[in-house]
């Protein structure tokens, strides 16, 4: 007998993965295991990579009885419109699904889903619109949308617990994602205690086209002997901050990396630099760069500020909004 439709599992998921700004940053120096402790106000903002998920349909059979013909990562297809971005496993949104296949084997469980034996187990279209390389957290957006979405996609019933376990081994921002739009992240970034969003609703991306490597950013803020233990421990009286206008909010802000960025990149030192005395306000880079944002209060100062920038300088950017809420396939829970 076929499914009701309102029985009917999905085959496909369409996703929205939002972009990132570290508000504040806090770093310390690498402890014993070479890893930075951080300290990070995080949130989400309008930017958005969007996700195509869909399952294959066949009589083959994710977890133990899953094909030993091909490794995992052989299981998984990604396509996407940035044609220099990685299709394989090098890619996060890759890893995320292999992760999950992965964990499917090794805990023995296998759901209901059938799949072909001749093709991949799972398709993923990636149009991707959040810069590479710009601090703004893109691939590990991507990454946990893959999760949340899977475990809705194959009717996994996991526990957030269980997908912030696999969070945890993609990357230090992916946890983060999980949790959104608004979080203080400690230790490696598998900590996220929530926080409302900032009083200001809107910001002022600024996208300079270039990227700095974030292994060399971390490199160069060693050789600097950057960073304060001190720092990270000590958080903000946050409740207080969020309720802070854009003014006296942007003048609290720090990010420990931008010495390191700006000594690597001395462009975007410039750049930052002319930003600020034209817009008369503080402009902060978000995580190890190479993006610059500022806060407002309004949308139309956004905006304003969005036309003096593209009109004196050759960079991209976007007045949009902080702490926006996704709607995708994960929101409509009547499908």
């Amino acid at each position: 007998m076929p499914e009701h439709p309102s029985h009917a599992r999905k085959r496909k998921l369409l996703l929205r993965a939002a972009a990132k700004v570290n508000l504040h940053l806090r770093v310390a120096p690498p402890d014993e295991s070479g890893y930075h402790p951080l300290m990070s106000w995080m949130c989400t903002v309008g930017l958005f990579d969007t996700l195509t998920l869909e399952r294959a349909e066949g009589d083959e059979q994710i977890g133990p009885a899953a094909p030993d013909r091909a490794a995992a990562d052989a299981l998984v297809h990604l396509e996407c419109d940035d044609p220099s971005l990685p299709r394989d496993k090098t890619n996060l949104a890759v890893r995320a699904a292999i992760a999950v296949i992965d964990a499917l084997r090794s805990e023995q469980q296998t759901p209901r889903q059938s799949w072909p034996h001749n093709q991949p187990l799972l398709r993923i279209w990636l149009e991707k619109r959040i810069p590479v390389g710009g601090g703004l957290g893109g691939g590990s957006a991507d990454a946990a949308r893959v999760l949340l979405g899977l475990n809705r996609l194959l009717e996994l019933n996991w526990p957030i617990d269980r997908i912030r376990a696999i969070a945890a081994t993609l990357g230090s921002d992916v946890p983060f994602f999980l949790e959104g739009p608004s979080g203080v992240v400690t230790g490696r970034g598998q900590v996220v205690r929530p926080l409302p969003p900032p009083r200001p609703r809107w910001v002022v991306l600024v996208l300079p086209g270039y990227g700095i490597p974030t292994r060399d950013v971390y490199r160069t803020f060693d050789e600097l002997r950057l960073g304060d233990r001190q720092a990270v421990d000590a958080q903000p009286d946050w409740n207080q901050w969020t309720e802070l206008s854009a003014g006296p909010l942007m003048q609290r802000l720090i990010n420990d990396l931008e010495p390191a960025a700006f000594a690597l990149c001395p462009r975007l030192a410039n750049l930052r630099q002319q930003l600020e005395q034209a817009l008369a306000r503080p402009v902060r880079m978000s995580g190890s760069g190479s993006s610059l944002f500022t806060l407002f209060d309004n949308f139309d100062e956004a905006q304003d500020a969005v036309a003096r920038i593209t009109n004196s300088w050759p960079v991209k950017a976007l007045a949009t909004s902080v702490a926006p809420a996704p709607e995708d396939d994960l929101a409509d829970q009547a499908n």
